[in-house]
């Protein structure tokens, strides 16, 4: 059955009636969204479906501008090639919507999810979260600070006000060293876009990673185990067309409104993210910057929870709000931990040599 538009019907209507008509029953629709934490009035002259207002929120926020300047294995890189936060969730976005399109899901949820997934991540990688998770009372971790930044910190305080799918799916996306396809639901993001995005956040990283540790040396490529390199390929396009390739095609087979892989793609998957933590992120020179990027955030924390924020202004560095103006330490600790969490690589080097760095004698 063929869509054909009509004039002078609500654009917005044809999109959901297109979305009912050509989506997958498993797929989310646009119609049935939860809402958004504060109801807002429908513009009538939007054209956009909810999940494209979200991910449009998300692109033009600053924090997502700032992922370009933030770590996402190599600290601070200088080499133009190498991945940061924000090529990371590109990339993501990419591998989801090429899954989500096989399967006929909604890919505006599925591209607003894998966009805005990252946004809560600190400068210096997992090295900032490590440290932050450490210094901060209620503890600290990226994925639920990313909640925390478009509900509440993005937009001058008022957040981006998103849709409970793409809230869902951005608060479940993490998997750390857990099973790649957990048996438990309650791990797992409502909608089956949230789902695409964690999977393909697993298939970036491990690709990327290799590719970058490849990049810098630290490894070869005969390095690479070769019971991987037999099932995924011997290349980075390979490597990732085949697990792509797999997951469409376990899930269309499987027609069961989950998302499936095949053992012997699980097996190699799960095998070249242990191989990347034992060879290249417990590195001794990974590892070796991931402790000066430890003393920084660490150094910053403490000053800061002692006189108060400093901020650029220009060219210049000044006390911002000062810790004599919060009401208790609890109130110090968040602003402290927002503060920090939000500042790109280079922010953070900036403001750590203004205050801990001897200046020759003359300047100011």
């Amino acid at each position: 059955m063929s869509f054909v538009p009509v004039v002078g019907t609500s654009i917005k209507k044809q999109l959901e009636e297109r979305e009912d008509l050509i989506l997958s029953p498993y797929a989310s629709r646009s119609m049935n969204s939860r809402g958004r934490r504060v109801a807002e009035e429908e513009d009538a002259c939007d054209i956009r479906l909810p999940f494209q207002r979200d991910r449009d929120r998300i692109i033009h926020s600053k924090t997502f501008r700032r992922l370009k300047y933030k770590t996402q294995v190599f600290l601070a890189p200088m080499g133009d090639h190498y991945r940061t936060r924000l090529t990371h969730v590109l990339e993501v976005s990419q591998i989801a919507r090429t899954i989500a399109a096989a399967l006929c899901l909604n890919e505006p949820l599925t591209e607003a999810i894998a966009l805005g997934h990252d946004l809560g991540h600190t400068p210096f990688g997992h090295a900032g979260e490590v440290t932050l998770n450490e210094l901060h009372p209620g503890g600290f971790k990226h994925y639920l600070h990313s909640l925390r930044v478009v509900d509440f910190l993005e937009n001058r305080g008022r957040g981006l006000n998103l849709t409970f799918e793409v809230r869902n799916g951005i608060v479940r996306h993490s998997k750390g060293t857990d099973d790649i396809i957990p048996t438990s639901h309650s791990e797992l993001a409502m909608t089956l876009e949230g789902q695409v995005v964690r999977l393909a956040d697993i298939i970036a990283y491990v690709n990327h990673d290799l590719d970058d540790a490849l990049r810098a040396g630290i490894l070869k490529e005969s390095d690479v185990p070769g019971t991987i390199n037999r099932v995924v390929g011997e290349k980075h396009s390979q490597r990732i067309g085949s697990m792509v390739r797999d997951v469409i095609v376990e899930t269309l087979t499987a027609d069961d409104g989950g998302l499936h892989v095949s053992g012997l793609m699980l097996e190699a998957i799960a095998g070249l993210r242990g191989f990347l933590h034992e060879k290249v992120y417990r590195d001794a020179w990974v590892h070796q910057e991931f402790e000066k990027a430890q003393r920084i955030i660490r150094e910053l924390y403490a000053y800061f929870m002692q006189h108060g924020l400093v901020k650029r202004y220009g060219d210049a560095w000044l006390i911002d709000d000062r810790k004599r103006d919060w009401p208790d330490e609890k109130t110090a600790h968040r602003r402290v931990c927002d503060y920090i969490a939000g500042m790109t690589d280079r922010y953070a080097l900036g403001i750590y040599e203004y205050l801990f760095m001897p200046k020759p004698w003359g300047e100011r």
